[in-house]
This record gives C-alpha cells, sequence and structure tokens, in this order.
C-alpha cells in the first residue's frame, strides 16, 4: 500500500491528506496541536463531498488515515513526505533534519511552501538532494496546479517521481524553471493583490466591487484560457503580435502602483476587514466553503466537457482510474462475460440532484446513456469506428426508479444483453449502490448507416464480440422488470 506521509495537519496539509486518501493511499498525520484530528475532520467531509463530483469513474476505495505522536513515526516506510508547518525558515530546517533522520533516503521530501526556496530549505539538510517545493493552491483536494520547484541539486530522478505520483493523484505539476521567491503563481497573485490594495485605500473601490469585476469579467476568462491566450484572442486574427501593437504603448502609462505598496496601518485593515464583513459577513465560513467547491466543481466539470484546461487534466486522471479495470477494458480482453458486465463505476456528482435531494430524472438517462456508450465501446463501437459510418441509435428507453440516489453515493451499472444478433442491441441495465438496487434501464438500439442514415449490419468485428456475450447472457434469468409497460409493477 502506497502512503504518505503529512507533516503538520492545517488547511494545506489536510487537503494534501484529503487528496492523498481518497485516491487510496494510506497517509499518516503529524501534527503537535492537540485538536489536530478534529480541525482535519470538516475538510475530509469537504473533500469527501466535492472530489469524487469531479470524475464520471469511481475514484479507488479510501486509504487508512492514522494520526501519530511523532514525526520519526510517521514518516518511517512513507513514499511521500509533505511538509506543511509554518513559514518559518529555522522551523522547516529543524524539522527536516528530524525528518531524514527516519524517512527512506529514496522518498520524495517536499515542502508546500509559498515563500521559500528549495536551496534554502535545504541549508541544513542531510541529504539535500532529496529535498523540493511542490506548492499547491487551495483547496488542494480540487485544485490541479502543484508548483514544482527543484534547486540544481536536487535529484531530478525524483522530481521526475514527484511529478508521476501528482499525475496519478489527479493534479498537474508544474515545473518551475528556476528558483524565485515566491515561484510563479504567487507572485502573480500578489501583484494583483498590491493594486487592490490600492484601489480600496484610495477609494476607487470597495472589496466588493473588486471581487466583481473579477467574478464578472477577466477571472472567468482566465479559468479557461489563461493570461497569454485571453490576449491572444483579443488581437483577433492576426493575434498576438497585433494585440501587443494595439495596447503594447499602455504600458509606458502610469497606471499601476504594483511596484510601491501602501502601508499596511492599522486603518487600512480595519477599512478592508470592514468592507469584507459587510461583503460576505451573512454566511459562516462553512457556507463560504461549500459555495466554493460546488462552483469549483461546476466549473471544473464544464472544462472537462470540452478537454480544456483543468478538465484535461481530470480527463488524464480519469482514463488511469479506468485503465486495467472492465471500465477500459475491450470485450475481447475480458475471459468471462457470463455475468451482466459492469459499464460505470462513478460516484453521483453534486450538480445530478433535484430540489428533493434525489438524482434527477435526466441523469438517470444519462448514467444510463454512459453505461450503453462503454457497452458500445466495449463491442468496437467506439469513435474510430463511428467516423467510418456506422453507429448504434437509440429507438425506445424505459427508466424504472426503484430506491432513492442521492449525491456522493458511488453507483454500479451493470448491462446484461438481452439481444445482439444482425441489427439490433437490446440492453438491459441495473444501477447499484452496492447491493440497493436503484433504478433499472432497458434501450432498444439499431446499427444505422451514417451516410443512408438507414439500419445496417454492423462490422464483422463488432458482430463477434456482440454475439460472444449475446451467447453468454442468453443463459441469464430474464431480469425482473424487463419489457414491462410505464406503471406496471409487481
Amino acid at each position: 500500500m502506497k502512503t504518505a506521509a503529512i507533516i503538520g495537519g492545517g488547511v494545506i496539509g489536510g487537503g494534501w491528506a484529503a487528496r492523498f486518501l481518497l485516491n487510496g493511499w494510506d497517509v499518516r498525520v503529524f501534527d503537535p496541536d492537540p485538536e489536530a484530528e478534529a480541525k482535519l475532520a470538516p475538510v475530509l467531509a469537504q473533500a469527501r463531498r466535492a472530489l469524487p463530483s469531479l470524475t464520471d469513474v469511481a475514484l479507488p476505495p479510501e486509504g487508512q488515515l492514522t494520526f501519530h505522536d511523532t514525526m520519526s513515526e510517521v514518516v518511517k516506510g512513507a513514499v511521500w513526505v509533505q511538509e506543511s508547518v509554518p513559514e518559518r525558515l529555522e522551523l522547516k530546517q529543524k524539522v527536516y533534519q528530524t525528518l531524514q533522520a527516519a524517512m527512506d533516503g529514496d522518498a520524495i521530501l517536499a515542502s508546500s511552501t509559498s515563500g521559500f526556496t528549495p536551496s534554502q530549505l535545504q541549508g541544513c539538510a542531510t541529504r539535500p538532494e532529496q529535498i523540493m517545493v511542490c506548492h499547491p493552491f487551495n483547496p488542494v483536494y480540487l485544485m490541479p496546479l502543484i508548483e514544482v520547484v527543484p534547486s540544481p541539486v536536487t535529484d531530478l530522478a525524483l522530481v521526475e517521481k514527484a511529478e508521476g505520483i501528482l499525475r496519478s493523484l489527479g493534479h498537474y505539476p508544474l515545473r518551475v524553471r528556476k528558483e524565485i521567491d515566491a515561484h510563479i503563481a504567487d507572485r502573480f497573485l500578489e501583484a494583483v493583490w498590491r493594486e487592490a490594495l490600492w484601489l480600496v485605500k484610495d477609494g476607487v473601490a470597495t472589496t466588493e466591487e473588486i471581487d466583481e469585476a473579477i467574478r464578472m469579467g477577466f477571472g472567468i476568462r482566465w479559468a479557461q484560457m489563461g493570461l497569454f491566450d485571453t490576449y491572444r484572442t483579443a488581437g483577433g486574427d492576426a493575434g498576438m503580435r497585433h494585440f501587443m501593437a494595439q495596447f503594447g504603448p499602455c504600458l509606458q502609462s502610469p497606471w499601476t502602483k504594483l511596484m510601491d505598496v501602501p502601508e499596511f496601518t492599522d486603518e487600512l485593515v480595519d477599512l478592508i476587514a470592514g468592507q469584507s464583513d459587510a461583503q460576505s459577513g451573512h454566511m459562516t465560513i462553512a457556507e463560504m466553503l461549500k459555495a466554493r467547491d460546488d462552483n469549483l466543481v461546476g466549473m471544473m466539470r464544464s472544462l472537462k466537457a470540452n478537454d480544456w484546461g483543468a478538465g484535461a487534466v481530470m480527463n488524464a486522471h480519469e482514463a488511469s482510474l479506468r485503465a486495467g479495470t472492465v471500465l477500459g477494458a475491450h470485450a475481447d480482453e475480458l475471459e468471462d462475460v457470463s455475468t451482466p458486465i459492469q459499464t460505470v463505476r462513478r460516484a453521483v456528482p453534486l450538480d445530478w440532484t433535484d430540489y428533493n435531494g434525489h438524482m434527477n430524472e435526466a441523469r438517470y438517462l444519462q448514467a444510463f446513456g454512459d453505461a450503453t456508450d462503454r457497452f458500445m465501446a466495449m463491442i468496437g463501437c467506439d469513435a474510430d469506428y463511428i467516423a467510418t459510418g456506422g453507429s448504434y441509435f437509440t429507438a425506445e428507453t424505459h427508466i424504472r426508479h426503484v430506491d432513492e440516489v442521492h449525491a456522493g453515493a458511488v453507483i454500479d451499472v451493470r448491462t446484461q444483453v438481452l439481444v445482439g444478433a444482425g441489427k439490433k442491441l437490446h440492453l438491459f441495465h441495473e444501477m447499484y449502490e452496492g447491493e440497493r438496487l436503484l433504478a433499472t434501464g432497458e434501450h432498444f438500439l439499431l446499427h444505422v448507416s451514417l451516410e443512408t442514415r438507414r439500419p445496417s449490419d454492423p462490422s464483422a468485428a463488432i458482430l463477434t464480440s456482440l454475439e460472444r456475450i449475446a451467447t453468454a447472457h442468453s443463459a441469464l434469468t430474464m431480469p425482473e422488470g424487463a419489457g414491462r409497460a410505464v406503471g406496471q409493477r409487481p
């Protein structure tokens, strides 16, 4: 079992713990705070609610979480050690001396620091080549980006190993080319933060107005396209060169005070804190975190549908989760097809539920449609085949709602072939949570020529795969509910 050791169980350390744990790793936590376990619990609860909603395939079984009294105990045998202690260099260096005395020499020792370079962290280290920065973004259990920063003495083989593990967790490791204070993203954010402080101090805008300018404008653009691609499109067909020619001269205007910082007085702190209270003081922090996670999940799932930005990272993570399972196999790779075949295993996302808290009707159809699509791909009717001019079209669907389904439930769809011969494909899907039957979906499909839009025979390869499963399933009992009309119940 892969084991991660988390040193410091605060917001960031807790986020790391959740990301590893929900991806099937055992997680050990060291934090001298006697309330560490209680403080980590709500972070894990948020992660368990939100992270499974990102993917269309279920995450691995959750690992084991344990809390330990010493750093020496927590790192013994760990593959990954993540340090997230307070941002004091002398503290971090002292922690590394203790960690390296007990941890394996080939384990990864990564820091969450946003302010220190790895060369600074390595100052008093026994094995400086083992230390690197892996700087995350909050919430760590949802946000893909990890800034991976090696120093000139960091073992690059260990860096590559770390990047591979991060990808397996659904992260996007961004290798920082040179050591620099605050790395990449925080330097950029610091510039925006400084300008925002001036706008508030000078009475140009309130905290709420600045946030609305971001939320309603460039923040949405940045979320899916970043900075330079956004400006590239602003240049029209002529692209970035035209944009630079048009707007480059504006950089000479004294618009900003980015190299100057307002004096951090009590008056400025009171002004900003008061405006922030007026802006969102009607919500608790827990309510804000719930809304944040729901919004992030919704935006990232939209990006996922277009295989774009953070969505492309999630799609790659899903492919790795499917690999080696029936969900990623071709029918010919399955030795035993004598029982209904698993075609979907996923958690019910947050946005699949209605006003009653149940999965809504359209999502049942989507889940069963996904099962049909997976079965089609399994027998060879995949995107490449469809591009040659043939596909199955659904002619009839019947869905029965048997029991309640809620957000976060891990559902399995098992598919039985009732008819699989010639142009006809008759499927019966059963949706389960564990062994509790939730719903059934019966689909009748015809193979169609995309050129004539009329029924046609599928390829010989598809027929061979389909008939093998159909023959095996013909020995099964006709499932309860198959062929029923609407309203007919036992």
